[in-house]
């Protein structure tokens, strides 16, 4: 199965952000072990460097990264994203390149906090952390 992860999935786990840890990191131990195919855009570092180097330094920052790494696969972003990303009716431009993304490389879903950011979604559920694993049952 190939889950696509919204970036702040990651940040709540590297960031110990409750109440949101324990799903988004149960989420995430599933794709370190690969139970499921643990996807994310080429943007994903980017930002989360941005976002953990913010709130601790560098060293910390580059081993995120390193985390995410050994964790997902990454997603290309090219200019057939972008523009679909600039056409689309999504507020929120991250938004938008994470959704393509996810719908461009066949994920069967893609998980978020935030699912009412993606409006009027179809070929691709977005779910929260905790409706996936409700919805999926993975041996341990």
């Amino acid at each position: 199965m190939k889950v696509f992860f919204d970036t702040n999935i990651l940040i709540d786990v590297l960031a110990n952000r409750h109440p949101f840890y324990e799903d988004s990191a149960a989420m995430w131990t599933l794709s370190e072990k690969r139970t499921i195919t643990g996807l994310v855009s080429a943007l994903t570092f980017t930002n989360t460097f941005y976002i953990v180097r913010r709130l601790t330094d560098l060293k910390t920052a580059r081993r995120a990264l390193t985390l995410i790494r050994d964790s997902f696969t990454p997603v290309a972003c090219d200019g057939d994203i972008i523009d679909q990303a600039i056409a689309s009716r999504f507020s929120d431009f991250e938004d938008a390149v994470q959704y393509i993304s996810a719908k461009q490389v066949g994920a069967d879903c893609l998980v978020s906090r935030n699912v009412s950011h993606f409006p009027g979604t179809g070929s691709c559920p977005v779910l929260t952390p905790a409706e996936f694993l409700a919805a999926h049952s993975f041996e341990a």
